[in-house]
């Protein structure tokens, strides 16, 4: 099996992934397009990975990525997180989540709302127009 990443235009190691594929038995027999398949396969997931980790980091106003974007951009992503639900990242920290009960209430707002909580259009345009 010769290289073939770069007949393919590929940066992962086709002949590694292929030397793997045959050492794990996976199975008895390794097609030649497997590894190269597998290898377009990973090299897609982590530019998607590292393309997300990359826009974390510059939304974090810092020029390098480290573990804690690339948690950042996983559960920020709804398919990344899917498929790697189960995965711990080291010194990856935790997404930043406050229960929405928790959070302050403002009692000002919720006058407002009460207000503004009439039946009907037009009875809240009265209510603000003055009468005479």
């Amino acid at each position: 099996m010769d290289g073939g990443g770069a007949k393919a235009g590929l940066q992962f190691p086709v002949s590694r992934i292929g030397r793997y594929l045959k050492k794990g038995r996976y199975a008895q027999r390794v097609g030649t397009g497997a590894p190269v398949y597998l290898a377009a396969v990973l090299e897609y997931l982590a530019a998607e990975v590292l393309e997300l980790a990359g826009n974390a980091a510059r939304d974090n106003k810092k020029n390098r990525i480290i573990p804690r974007h690339v948690l950042l951009a996983i559960r920020n992503d709804e398919e990344l997180g899917k498929l790697l639900a189960g995965v711990t990242i080291a010194h990856g920290g935790v997404l930043p989540n406050i229960h929405s009960v928790l959070l302050p209430k403002k009692a000002a707002e919720r006058a407002e709302k009460a207000a503004s909580a009439t039946k009907s259009p037009k009875k809240a345009a009265a209510a603000k127009s003055p009468k005479k």
